[in-house]
């Protein structure tokens, strides 16, 4: 099987599902339906077919695998370059999660386009799958740019009032920072002879140099993350999303940035990455407290969980440049985490929101009365969300807190201000929201969930409990490239320093 292109099938098979949902023809309703369905079928072959990763990786080495390479433009050594070590497989295999899920979640909820609707998510599937697997810069530059044409389109179509707005902030955020990223592409590029990323991560660029390329990939991910403070097109962007949009949006595209400090500016910047460390720090702990205080006041339930993931991001950026084992493990394993429960939690307002048509948490109160199963799982994925131990929000935020205390104890002190601030925002919604008296008129006729949304949620619990109680079957996946990357910062640091001594 070493020579089965396993990669590249899970990369375009989503696109080649799009393709034959664009080509589909019939009646309005039959079509739409039919484009449904090969939208979940396809989603979910992609998702079996991904798990062939998980049950055929080797754990005991930090090695690229499932590796596939050809020439695409020989005359500038830049090659079709796909492969994946112990922390970017994760990342694939919550992109096929979640893409079926989303599917069913807006089986009923999308109503206009459907057929153009379903296609754009599939090609959004292959965007993220191929950014995650690439091991060349210019196919990762092709595939993270790609991805904002299919969102732009999802969030500017299908959302809400004021989508036109929303998603022209997202685009125009995101490829501002990415056109310095690509200035930086070019430099290394000219430097190093090569954009293959194995061989740029063993190459040594001069300290200054580093400086101005972590600056350069710091912009393009700062505002993926997001980071404060250019986090402002988040919000906004998660209020007007459908909510299959705002899923994908929290579950995985967040996810971006932080990957991007894992795959380039850790190894490939390690200088750069230890002298910019105070800035981040400063930036991850201003984004847990001032974002945690923001979503205590919102009245909008899906603009608060949007604060709340700007602040879950937080921990993650600080976990990533802690540069120990239990910091960037805590930052991979907050990323899966939070892409399960944030994706829940917008899921959990699109259940009600379907119902009344309000996101206003004015509007609610004695939920449960009505929907005792919706009030149960609201309440697991909204304790993940505040890290009670058991769920997977709790190894996250632990691993974290203990690699930010290893290196700096106010920090770490921060940090957790964000925690019991967390758990304030989170309680005050549920309360509001679940407990009470029902006394709305509007709340009186509404129904529990259905067999659908059972299936939606369905996984998502089960991999938020599983996560809790059985944290090392992932951990095992990342720990050997997690080490791996380590040295690699130490190792290129240590070399630099010596140098600089025998210049003095």
């Amino acid at each position: 099987m070493s020579n089965f292109p396993i990669l590249s099938i899970l990369t375009f098979l989503p696109l080649a599902g799009a393709a034959f949902i664009l080509i589909m023809r019939g009646e309005d309703e039959a079509l739409a339906n039919g484009a449904r369905k090969m939208a979940l079928w396809t989603s979910l072959i992609t998702f079996v077919l991904s798990l062939f990763l998980w049950f055929n990786f080797d754990q005991s080495t930090a090695a690229f695998q499932f590796e596939e390479s050809h020439e695409w433009i020989p005359d500038y050594n830049i090659s079709y370059h796909l492969g994946l070590d112990g922390i970017s497989l994760l990342f694939v295999l919550l992109t096929t999660l979640l893409t079926p899920i989303c599917v069913l979640a807006s089986w009923e909820s999308v109503k206009t386009r459907v057929k153009e609707f379903m296609a754009a998510f599939l090609i959004l599937e292959t965007m993220m799958i191929g950014m995650f697997s690439s091991l060349d810069l210019v196919v990762f530059y092709i595939f993270f740019e790609a991805v904002l044409i299919p969102m732009f389109l999802i969030i500017g179509v299908w959302g809400g009032p004021n989508r036109v707005y929303a998603s022209f902030k997202f685009f125009l955020y995101t490829l501002l920072g990415s056109v310095l990223m690509l200035l930086a592409i070019l430099v290394m590029y000219i430097d190093a002879g090569t954009t293959d990323i194995p061989a740029l991560m063993a190459f040594n660029f001069s300290p200054d140099l580093q400086k101005w390329l972590w600056l350069a990939f710091f912009a393009s991910f700062a505002v993926k993350v997001p980071m404060w403070p250019v986090h402002t097109w988040l919000p906004d962007a998660h209020v007007e999303a459908p909510t299959a949009g705002s899923v994908i949006l929290a579950g995985v595209l967040l996810k971006f940035g932080g990957y991007g400090f894992l795959r380039f500016s850790l190894p490939m910047f390690p200088d750069a990455t230890v002298y910019f460390t105070p800035l981040i720090f400063s930036l991850s702990i201003v984004a847990v407290v001032y974002t945690s205080l923001v979503a205590l006041v919102q009245h909008d339930m899906k603009k608060l969980i949007a604060y709340s993931s700007i602040a879950h991001m937080g921990f993650v950026t600080a976990g990533v440049f802690t540069l120990n084992v239990q910091g960037i493990e805590g930052a991979i394993y907050q990323m899966l985490s939070h892409g399960v429960v944030s994706a829940a939690l917008f899921l959990v307002v699109g259940v009600i929101y379907d119902r009344i048509h309000s996101r206003e948490i004015s509007d609610y109160g004695g939920v449960v009365h009505r929907m005792p199963a919706y009030g149960l799982v609201f309440m697991v994925f909204m304790m993940s969300s505040i890290g009670l131990p058991g769920t997977g929000g709790f190894v996250g935020e632990f691993l974290v807190l203990v690699g930010i205390f290893k290196v700096n104890t106010w920090v770490a002190a921060l940090a957790a201000l964000g925690v019991i601030l967390g758990a304030a925002y989170m309680l005050y919604l549920y309360r509001r929201v679940i407990f009470g008296a029902l006394e709305k008129e509007s709340l009186s006729k509404i129904t529990d969930l259905s067999k659908r949304e059972v299936a939606v949620f369905a996984p998502l619990l089960i991999l938020t409990l599983w996560m809790g109680v059985y944290p090392v079957s992932f951990l095992d996946f990342m720990h050997v490239s997690v080490e791996h990357l380590i040295s690699q910062v130490n190792v290129a640091v240590d070399a630099a320093n010596v140098v600089q001594v025998a210049i003095n």
